[in-house]
């Protein structure tokens, strides 16, 4: 990403966020701005960053390696943890209840009987089979909104 990759520089060289600003002619605050992923450089503001770190604009905005820069690349290319583990547990429970729903479902058609053992055993004013399927509808819906949520 971008932002990270004029962090791992900026800090390779040895620069304070104004250090750098006073380099290419922008504001600190243009700086920060960049490294937070809130805004990105202009394309004039991009050759004077790949002209002060020696690097091409490719190397800059692209996937490339930057030659010399060691643990701050591997960095940069492993992926944040936690992001995949989220989206794979979402997954779980969308697939979770969707199969808990199925399965109900053929309970119902199958054996009658058991769904209403089920609704007579519930205190709540919503019955035992509403509560179920609530249940699982919440997994699906709580599954679905881990595996979109944004990055």
């Amino acid at each position: 990403m971008l932002s990270e990759k004029i962090y791992s520089l900026r800090r390779k060289n040895g620069l304070s966020q104004e250090q750098l600003a006073e380099k290419i002619g922008v504001s600190r605050q243009a700086v920060s701005k960049w490294e937070g992923g809130l805004s990105t450089p202009e394309l004039d503001k991009l050759r004077a960053l790949s002209e002060c770190f020696q690097i091409t604009m490719d190397e800059l905005t692209g996937n490339q390696t930057i030659h010399g820069s060691g643990d701050a690349d591997r960095e940069e290319q492993a992926p944040a943890p936690g992001k995949g583990g989220e989206s794979r547990l979402g997954v779980c429970l969308c697939v979770t209840g969707a199969v808990c729903l199925i399965l109900f479902g053929v309970l119902t058609v199958m054996h009658p009987s058991t769904v209403d053992r089920i609704s007579g055993s519930s205190a709540v004013t919503l019955n035992g089979t509403g509560m179920l399927i609530l249940l699982f509808v919440l997994l699906m819906v709580s599954g679905m909104r881990m595996m979109f949520k944004k990055k």
